[in-house]
């Protein structure tokens, strides 16, 4: 029995739900790409599969609108695919767990994916459908757009005739957004030998941040696990020798971490008088972990009172063992990278004087990863200005250079520019308000859509974005509004019939 048998429009839900079903996070998405080709194919539309996975599906005209301008609908088939810590569940193989309470569906124990599994599952319902009244559309599904619109980069669009795109990949109904900014995935790497090394091992952890998209909700100033992380080994740096036996962190460049974590091993440390022990002078461990302790006390103090608005349940944790023999990095490349990690800036740089409220410049260290010899990481880099996206990756590239880490750029994409003159905004305006009574808000915003990107491949593409609400996206609070989705899809089945 479906889950959401009951709920309205039923179409929609039921193609939600089937997505849901289908494992189809970013870089696993081939289950999700062949089954849209094959719903394609069962209905004899039209479609294109290319070789990353991307999907082009079409469906003619009804009757009486083969004159009218055929129009793209949009999204893409990939999800921030995250789980809450030590819930079982494997993500690349199985289905999520979707519950629907009140007004709102979510997924036990992970992110939901309505980012963007409702775009698909509108574009589903569509064009299954027989009754609906439409111009020529084409629909447009494409892969990886999480980790950096590749996709959108690669998709060959040849094969579409409309020169007007609705977006389906918005979290806010009642709000056109009609552009956003620039981004790219600066990507570091930093390879290491690995040692033995007799000390004291400890767990270090940061929890209880809330996290959230870092495009949506940067602006907010919630706490980054992963540049917290940096704080606490830099500050330990100052008191201690230490190697690094492990670091984690996050899951996604653009979705800013809610916990991260770190192995050490302690070889020495310094006490209150200034004197200096090791391991081989008459290490005395209790007073190690005591100073320790105290120094983690502290840096929560400062964390409690630092976020006590925006994550006052962050939480700096830590566990010691007995002195062992471990395998580690090396303590000056330790130190290297504890003061690496400590200087990359993070969250809003500069807030847009055109468009009060807006972000115009920012970061995010979304990911940390320590294995093998190897610790990667990943930051997402967004402004509204292409200088000044520049300007902030070359500083990243300048400090990776002084701490010598290897960087490289990927996922680079255009901002999209708002169109003065924009008959698709005009005409969906008009629509929403003869619907509802009142005009929406015309917006442009600080994360990412694959708009510019498409736009540069078609000329005179006239784009808008739309959605339904949603909340908390990209973490495993994610919600998706029973009622928002309903109202959405009436309004895009009367655009459409009204084009």
């Amino acid at each position: 029995m479906s889950i959401f048998e009951n709920l309205e429009p039923k179409d929609v839900f039921y193609y939600f739900e089937e997505i849901c079903k289908i494992p189809h996070g970013s870089g696993n998405i081939r289950a999700i790409s062949n089954y849209l080709a094959d719903f394609a194919e069962k209905r004899n539309l039209e479609y294109y599969q290319d070789e990353i996975g991307n999907v082009i599906i079409i469906k003619e005209a009804a009757r009486g609108y083969e004159n009218h301008k055929p129009v793209m609908l949009q999204g893409h088939m990939d999800m921030v695919a995250v789980k809450k810590p030590g819930y079982e569940i494997d993500m690349e193989k199985e289905g999520l767990r979707v519950k629907a309470e009140e007004d709102r569906i979510y997924a036990e124990g992970t992110s939901l994916g309505g980012d963007d599994g409702i775009a698909v599952a509108y574009g589903l319902a569509l064009l299954a459908g027989e009754d609906y009244k439409h111009p020529r559309i084409e629909l447009v599904i494409t892969v990886d757009e999480e980790t950096g619109m590749d996709g959108a980069r690669a998709i060959d669009l040849s094969v579409c005739k409309a020169n007007q795109l609705i977006n389906l990949d918005s979290e806010e109904e009642g709000i056109f957004l009609t552009g956003c900014a620039g981004g790219a995935r600066v990507n570091y790497e930093f390879s290491y030998e690995r040692i033995k090394q007799k000390g004291i091992p400890c767990f270090l952890k940061i929890g209880g941040l809330s996290g959230g998209h870092s495009g949506a909700e940067i602006h907010k100033g919630r706490g980054n696990a992963n540049t917290i992380l940096g704080r606490v080994l830099f500050r330990l740096s100052k008191k201690m020798k230490f190697c690094i036996v492990s670091l984690e962190g996050g899951l996604a460049d653009n979705a800013i971490p809610r916990e991260a974590q770190a192995e050490i091993v302690i070889m020495g440390y310094v006490n209150q008088n200034g004197n200096q022990f090791f391991e081989q002078e008459g290490f005395a461990v209790e007073e190690c972990l005591t100073l320790l302790r105290h120094t983690i006390e502290k840096i929560n103090k400062e964390l409690e009172t630092e976020l006590a608005d925006k994550d006052k349940d962050v939480r700096v944790e830590m566990k010691s063992f007995a002195i062992s023999e471990v395998f580690c990095m090396e303590a000056e490349q330790s130190f290297r990278i504890a003061a690496f990690l400590n200087t990359i800036p993070y969250g809003v740089q500069a807030m847009s004087q055109a468009m009060p409220g807006l972000v115009e410049t920012s970061l995010n260290l979304g990911i940390l990863k320590c294995k093998e010899g190897m610790l990667h990481g990943g930051i997402s880099v967004r402004s509204s200005f292409e200088s000044a996206k520049e300007a902030l990756i070359n500083q990243l590239i300048s400090l990776a250079c002084l701490a010598g880490v290897q960087i490289n750029i990927t996922g680079d994409y255009p901002g999209w520019a708002y169109r003065k003159n924009s008959p698709l905004r005009d005409k969906m305006i008009e629509v929403y308000e003869k619907m509802f009574g009142q005009k929406p808000k015309v917006e442009a915003i600080h994360a990412g859509l694959e708009c510019g990107l498409l736009a540069s491949k078609l000329e005179e593409l006239d784009c808008v974005s739309i959605g339904p609400d949603m909340k908390n996206i990209h973490t495993t609070e994610e919600e998706l509004s029973i009622s928002s989705t309903e109202r959405v899809w009436k309004y895009l089945l009367k655009l459409l019939e009204e084009m």
